[in-house]
């Protein structure tokens, strides 16, 4: 099963990905997490996107490409994939096809721009592990403490209202002719729209039964 998961920063990849990852027993590749652990190692290649990435910016596509077929090398992903915020761009999803690796399903997860304002802008980080709170929807015991380690919270650059607009932006105009893209491809590459809104439960639901 190869599948590419499309939908505005905050729409919900992340969480969406993770469960199915599971359920159909294929890696969960996302550029970004990718992309933020090389910026936590300080490697060359985290020095070179850090500023790419707090300002909302995309990072080059030669770079991404290079990423995704080297990750495509490594064994668990012989029998598929789940791509989370790659392809990003025409000439990334363009590059794929050249390089002959073509999806079966790509999902568009749908949210309206001023929910997903309110997710990101909302959103904080315990760095150390990853986890991540909210405000208003996932808020932690103690205001800005990690209900584990009471360790600080913090609102990552990229998660305030000034970069998350820039990133719809982008967004918009940068990924939304993917849909296109895709759709030309048809039936080859099933285009599945899913409607974002509501529990995570009911999102999930709604995409394993378009799958299904």
């Amino acid at each position: 099963m190869r599948i590419i998961l499309l939908g505005a920063p905050g729409a919900g990849k992340g969480t969406q990905a993770q469960v199915i990852s599971q359920h159909w027993e294929i890696p969960h590749i996302s550029t970004g997490d990718m992309l933020r652990q090389a910026v936590k190692q300080g490697s060359a290649l985290g020095l070179q996107v850090k500023s790419t990435m707090d300002s909302g910016v995309l990072v080059g596509d030669d770079l991404i490409m290079q990423i995704i077929l080297d990750r495509l090398q490594q064994p668990d992903a012989q029998q598929g994939f789940l791509f989370d915020g790659f392809p990003r761009t025409l000439p990334q999803a363009q590059a794929l096809l050249a390089a002959k690796i073509s999806p079966d399903f790509v999902l568009d997860i749908v949210v309206p721009h001023e929910l997903i304002i309110r997710r990101l802008t909302g959103r904080r980080v315990h760095l150390a592990s990853g986890r991540t709170y909210h405000l208003e929807f996932n808020p932690p015991k103690v205001a800005n403490l990690d209900d584990l380690t009471q360790e600080p919270l913090v609102h990552r650059v990229d998660d305030e209202e000034g970069t998350v607009i820039k990133r719809l932006q982008v967004y918009q105009e940068q990924t939304s002719p993917l849909i296109a893209f895709y759709q030309n491809l048809a039936p080859a590459v099933k285009y599945l729209a899913i409607d974002g809104m509501g529990e995570v439960q009911e999102v999930n639901q709604r995409i394993l039964q378009a799958l299904a």
